[in-house]
């Protein structure tokens, strides 16, 4: 019975630290929410300003209009990031990393839904600029493609981080953010979102991710593995032969 109850414990501690981090990942994305539903004056204007002043620059420059395109359909597209996630599934699954496979495939799923929902509750209106370049279907809040880029970097930074020498992290750190930072500029430029959502689409994202890998790091304290930080990726193990113990492995 005091066996039983300790376990109890240590899942109840951590399913309330994994809800606390969640709702707190949460709440820049809610404020931005309230923000964009009470069209709140001064994001209204940055907004506006925003996608006015890049509008006018792709205008006057046509050749930026092609590189714009391509940046966005094809090298930090959905589709790009969705194989590059899949890509990665499959590795862990031949890794037999059962569990970390799964992580990233529940996480990559969840953001895409959660992402699709969030849209067609809000409903916003994408941009109706003068002369537009490109159109995109569907709402406009949050960004997709911020949205995907944000889950599917940090998807693919947390599983393959700890195979990197630690010396050469800072790299694919760097590729993440621009890879994030630089689709939500593409969408802005090409006229289909708001500066509001590319940020909620980061920001909702992030959230999406926190709550995952928390629970992936509640698992992994259940089976007696240390605490990790993004510095070293979601499961260093993975560069052992046996990333993951058996099934019925349970903390002593």
């Amino acid at each position: 019975m005091t066996r039983r109850s300790g376990s109890d414990a240590r899942f109840g501690a951590r399913l309330a630290v994994t809800s606390a981090a969640t709702a707190l990942a949460a709440v820049p994305f809610s404020l931005a929410l309230v923000l964009v539903e009470s069209q709140w004056a001064p994001l209204h204007r940055l907004d506006q300003g925003a996608a006015e002043r890049l509008h006018r620059f792709v205008l006057g420059h046509p050749a930026w209009l092609r590189v714009l395109e391509f940046l966005t359909q094809v090298v930090w597209g959905p589709l790009t990031m969705r194989l590059l996630v899949a890509a990665v599934v499959v590795w862990l699954l031949w890794r037999r990393a059962l569990r970390l496979a799964v992580w990233a495939a529940c996480t990559a799923t969840v953001g895409g839904l959660v992402g699709l929902l969030v849209k067609n509750a809000v409903e916003r209106a994408r941009p109706h600029l003068p002369e537009p370049v490109a159109h995109a279907p569907g709402f406009s809040f949050p960004s997709g493609h911020a949205m995907t880029a944000t889950t599917s970097c940090a998807v693919l930074l947390l599983v393959l981080l700890p195979l990197v020498p630690r010396a050469w992290r800072p790299l694919p750190w760097a590729l993440a953010a621009v890879s994030v930072v630089g689709v939500g500029c593409t969408r802005v430029a090409l006229g289909v979102h708001w500066v509001s959502d590319v940020v909620g689409g980061w920001l909702l994202g992030l959230a999406v991710v926190t709550a995952t890998a928390f629970a992936f790091e509640a698992w992994r304290a259940d089976i007696g593995r240390p605490r990790t930080t993004p510095a070293q990726g979601l499961e260093p193990e993975i560069v052992k032969a046996g990333p993951e113990p058996p099934a019925d492995v349970t903390r002593r």
